[in-house]
């Protein structure tokens, strides 16, 4: 069978998250498309990087980067880095002729992003970007209804992604905190996760009315360089330096296909984890899901008799997408790593059967592109359209 070398740039949390999802790949799609071999990983200090290699299984491990792409042992670069080196590293990757995968958002703004795209395509590489919410099989299932045309014309999004992680004002000043490093906050950081959503089920979106806020204005400074997404509070007499980015955002939308809708996200609300949801109505039924029930969809039909019209639940298993891959028995359970290893999947089967796959780098930059227009209309207050490069 087919082997893939895999070199990873980055060995935080999320390095961990992808790293499990090549040892499980295999496990869960047999036979696989490829085996993905977890060569190099690289992070900022030598001790860093060698306990990543470690702890994630890689048979070695670099601090250069640099030197790391250009290893022709090397197929697949996966960028698990801050967002501002994305470009920088995305780009040398595609001229050394490296697929490559990485992590969202796929850059600070629409112009990297771009930059990023044009790459990818004049090295003609396999490219993907990690909105990996939209492997979970109940989101599959919910395409795949719309897609049949179960709910007919669609007339309405709404989607949320809400945390309470960076609520409490002494959880510290990470690199998303920083405009520099981050590029923005909540939007960059999870609303894109639900833009993603919105253009996946029901399309691109054309113009966005949105207002953002900076709830704390100043956290304490971060000792270390490991995001440690607010699980470690600073005390009062830490030195603080000013946030510069946004903490809430909320945006009406208007799609190319007529439909309207909204978008709320914000890291500030004290109770919510991980509250991922989504609401689509249209013109035959409607379509619910919620990411912290994750294996049940909430459905309605109008064809429904009339004396039981209402949601009822669908439990995700075998019958549904990626289904005969994942556990035998409904609503067993399908976690963030799961989403993560059909990801994996999809990427390495569309590097060896030459096919496209998707969120890549295209729907990257569209993200992004809407992210900034979002950030504008919460600037000027006012409805602004969609305009790609």
């Amino acid at each position: 069978m087919r082997k893939l070398n895999i070199a990873m740039i980055g060995g935080g949390f999320m390095g961990k998250a992808h790293s499990i999802a090549y040892a499980g790949m295999p496990m869960f799609f047999w036979p696989a498309p490829a085996l993905p071999q977890r060569k190099t990983v690289v992070d900022i200090n030598e001790e860093m990087a060698k306990a990543a290699a470690e702890r994630y299984g890689f048979e070695s491990y670099s601090t250069d980067w640099r030197s790391v792409v250009e290893d022709p042992a090397i197929d697949i670069i996966d960028i698990v880095t801050p967002n501002d080196s994305h470009a920088e590293i995305a780009i040398a990757a595609a001229k050394a002729g490296k697929h490559i995968i990485c992590e969202k958002p796929l850059a600070r703004t629409a112009e990297e992003s771009k930059r990023m795209l044009d790459a990818v395509k004049e090295a003609g590489v396999k490219h993907m970007v990690a909105f990996n919410y939209r492997r979970t099989p109940a989101i599959a299932l919910a395409k795949k209804y719309i897609e049949e045309g179960s709910i007919g014309k669609i007339l309405n999004f709404r989607g949320t992604y809400l945390q309470d992680w960076s609520a409490d004002p002494n959880s510290p000043l990470s690199w998303r905190f920083r405009k520099s490093v981050a590029g923005s906050g909540a939007l960059g950081d999870i609303a894109t996760h639900v833009i993603d959503m919105a253009r996946y089920l029901v399309g691109d979106i054309s113009e966005v009315l949105a207002t953002s806020q900076t709830w704390i204005k100043e956290r304490p400074v971060q000792s270390g360089s490991v995001d440690k997404l607010g699980t470690v509070k600073a005390g009062s007499d830490v030195r603080k330096e000013a946030v510069d980015v946004d903490d809430e955002v909320s945006a009406l939308l208007r799609f190319d296909n007529g439909a309207i809708g909204s978008i709320e996200a914000t890291r500030n609300a004290w109770g919510r984890n991980n509250f991922i949801t989504f609401e689509i109505h249209g013109e035959l039924g409607s379509i619910c899901f919620n990411y912290e029930r994750r294996d049940e969809l909430q459905v309605c039909f109008s064809s429904d008799p009339e004396d039981r019209r209402g949601f009822r639940t669908v439990y995700t298993g075998p019958a549904h997408p990626y289904g005969e891959a994942l556990w035998p028995i409904p609503a067993l359970g399908i976690g963030y790593t799961e989403t993560k290893i059909i990801e994996a999947h999809d990427f390495i089967s569309s590097i060896v059967n030459d096919t496209e796959v998707s969120p890549n780098f295209e729907d990257g930059y569209r993200i992004a592109v809407i992210s900034d227009a979002i950030l504008e209309s919460a600037n000027a207050e006012k409805w602004v359209k969609i305009v790609y490069m």
